[in-house]
């Protein structure tokens, strides 16, 4: 296998549950080393999440866990005590990033803020993920992705129009924000290659929202001072634009371009409303008589299966989609042909099928070289074979609860 893309990057990971880990996850999968810091004896908070295999609950089954901390060394180690903390700062001397993402004030009181870290060593970037940032009135505020979704605006514009506004599904926030400090920490690492110098990189889970999500709704809030819509199963712009059920499931169907629907209906055998003058503007359609529309469009869709009209779609080059289950991408054909799909063995849990990446760099891969680490499953070869403690002393360190 050839040398990957952050091979030789050294990254510690103090993080919990979704953000800190997949933003240290995609630069493992390219090849960086993290090791990873979890609580003893209980671990990352997202071992506890499920699903688990076989509905089994179980810190090493978390199907959760076991996506974001693939490619990772893990280790345990009790960094509230002062013998943590020392033992934490031996590991960053060495490290090109720590990615963090706890409440500001529990690492300016524990002495790991970044005007402490940077002492250590003057080249260590430290990512920091929180709700609301380093800084600000809310940054010692609480939040969760519900939250920072409601204040970065995105909630406002999620859900049917006369109906309350709708989160975000999951986690989405967290891994949003993982992806953003991944990529704001990779740009860190160019900067030092030109001055030697680290420096802070500061994500604010509701201003990732704010930048990149909204979009669109940004812009006509500040520049047209319009307020945020909902619009639900439809994008108001031309028709369609929308979702509609059909015989298995439903269908995405959008046509930018004339032709595109003008094929659309062909292929559905040429529906005599197609000449009615109401619906020849696609633009009017979507703002005064979509709901009529839906209703005809579904008419002439709801015999037919998701394949059935993707098979019709792609033969005529129209942009629509099914709207699959995890269950059907899973096992899609496309995705299959592509690899995306890994499997890897592990110990509690056995050949599993893994999400693999939705990239391919073709000099430096992405691969899946280890599943997620057991629970303090490397704390002999980090603490002995790294940092020189001896056996004898990682029973004191267990028996003391440090690790």
């Amino acid at each position: 296998m050839a040398e990957q893309a952050l091979s030789g990057l050294k990254i510690v990971e103090y993080g919990n549950f979704v953000s800190a880990p997949y933003c240290t996850k995609l630069m493992a999968d390219l090849g960086a080393e993290v090791v990873k810091i979890e609580e003893p004896g209980s671990g990352d908070q997202s071992r506890w999440h499920g699903p688990f295999l076989n509905d089994e609950p179980h810190p090493e089954k978390s199907g959760l866990f076991l996506y974001l901390n693939t490619n990772k060394l893990g280790i345990t180690l009790d960094v509230k005590t002062k013998t943590g903390q020392k033992i934490l700062k031996q590991l960053l001397k060495d490290a090109d990033v720590l990615v963090e993402n706890n409440p500001p004030r529990q690492m300016a009181d524990l002495c790991l803020d970044y005007s402490s870290l940077k002492k250590i060593s003057q080249r260590l970037i430290v990512t920091s993920i929180t709700p609301y940032g380093q800084t600000g009135p809310y940054k010692d505020y609480k939040g969760y992705s519900l939250n920072t979704a409601g204040l970065g605006g995105q909630t406002m514009r999620t859900g049917e129009p006369q109906r309350e506004p709708l989160a975000p599904p999951l986690s989405q926030s967290n891994y949003q924000s993982g992806a953003m400090a991944a990529t704001a920490t990779m740009g860190a690492i160019f900067a030092r290659r030109s001055n030697g110098e680290g420096q802070h990189v500061d994500i604010s889970e509701a201003e990732v929202w704010a930048t990149v999500h909204l979009g669109h709704g940004v812009h006509l809030g500040v520049f047209e001072g319009r307020k945020s819509i909902r619009s639900g199963h439809r994008t108001i712009s031309v028709y369609p634009w929308c979702i509609l059920p059909c015989k298995d499931g439903y269908m995405c169907l959008i046509a930018i371009q004339g032709f595109q629907w003008k094929r659309f209906l062909e292929a559905m055998g040429t529906p005599e409303w197609m000449a009615d003058p109401r619906f020849r503007d696609r633009i009017v359609v979507a703002l005064e008589y979509a709901d009529e529309m839906d209703a005809m469009v579904e008419a002439l869709i709801i015999g037919k299966t998701k394949d059935e009209l993707f098979e019709i779609c792609r033969r005529d080059q129209i942009t629509f989609a099914p709207v699959r289950s995890i269950d059907e991408v899973a096992n899609d054909t496309h995705f299959r042909e592509r690899g995306y799909f890994v499997e890897k063995d592990r110990a509690k849990t056995g050949v599993l099928k893994y999400p693999g990446a939705p990239y391919k760099l073709s000099q430096s891969p992405w691969q899946l070289s280890r599943p997620a680490p057991l629970l303090g499953e490397h704390n002999e070869e980090i603490y002995c074979g790294r940092l020189g403690y001896s056996r004898e002393d990682l029973v004191r360190l267990r028996k003391g609860g440090i690790i």
